[in-house]
């Protein structure tokens, strides 16, 4: 079996696929857990040990390990944890060595987050390009795959809870609110004026980002997008063509099997 790790700003997701057999390439186990520098690879350890054991899943069963991760502090622990526990050093997705199978047209490939490489590779695998994929996490963000299936840059925006909280944070008066889709664009009091905002805000956003892109590239592309919130946002604009939860596991799982010898 083989762990996989996605370990994002808000949250780190531990997934375990069957590697071999009839199973391979099968999510048999899926978990998350808040984000924390200061975690230890025993504190991780504990908590996943009892998660496998309440999914039925024999720990001594996973022999594989893989590891995305934009929280460099993070690294360490979860490698640790990884070798410690399942006796498996983990591909680390961003180092030498650790092949892609797609090319990479940016000067510095290294800037690139480990998530949205990952998500690439399961976007052209899954899709072919060209391509736009959206993933609202923390930061929302919108990569774009080229013709050939190699990752060609894209935009980065601040996530949709991460601008609520600022606008909690820096306007005294303006409350927490959830994401939700408003009744209607005008508000008629505060808590409905900044959900509008957010909402078709972001919507507005998406568009337009899109639309400039694709004039940008020069062609059509496909619309793909993934993250928690991508299906509220995907139902308020005909921009996205599908949603794809789980982009980020299959990616994770696609480079697993490039550099399995």
């Amino acid at each position: 079996m083989l762990l996989a790790i996605d370990s994002g700003n808000t949250n780190v997701v531990f997934a375990v696929f069957g590697a071999d057999g009839p199973n391979a390439g099968k999510v048999l186990g899926e978990w998350r857990s808040s984000t924390a520098a200061n975690r230890t690879a025993d504190e991780f350890g504990v908590w996943l040990l009892r998660v496998l054991e309440m999914a039925g899943i024999e720990p001594t069963q996973i022999s594989h390990a893989i590891i995305a991760t934009v929280v460099p502090a993070n690294l360490f622990a979860l490698t640790q944890l990884c070798v410690k526990y399942f006796n498996a050093t983990p591909l680390v997705v961003g180092e030498a060595g650790v092949a892609l199978g797609i090319g990479i047209k940016l000067a510095n490939p290294a800037e690139i987050g480990a998530d949205r490489l990952v998500n690439a590779v399961a976007a052209v695998e899954s899709y072919g390009g060209p391509l736009i994929c959206i993933d609202f996490g923390t930061a929302t963000t919108f990569d774009v795959i080229d013709a050939d299936g190699d990752y060609a840059g894209g935009a980065i925006a601040p996530g949709i809870n991460l601008s609520l909280e600022a606008l909690h944070m820096a306007a005294a008066k303006l409350p927490r609110v959830a994401v939700e889709r408003p009744a209607k664009v005008i508000g008629t009091d505060t808590i409905s004026a900044m959900q509008s905002g957010i909402y078709w805000g972001y919507v507005a956003m998406i568009e337009g980002l899109v639309k400039r892109i694709q004039d940008e590239y020069g062609a059509p592309m496909k619309i793909i997008a993934t993250g928690g919130l991508a299906g509220m946002f995907a139902k308020a604009t005909d921009v996205i063509e599908r949603t794809d939860k789980d982009i980020t596991l299959r990616g994770l799982y696609a480079i697993f099997k490039r550099n399995r010898s």
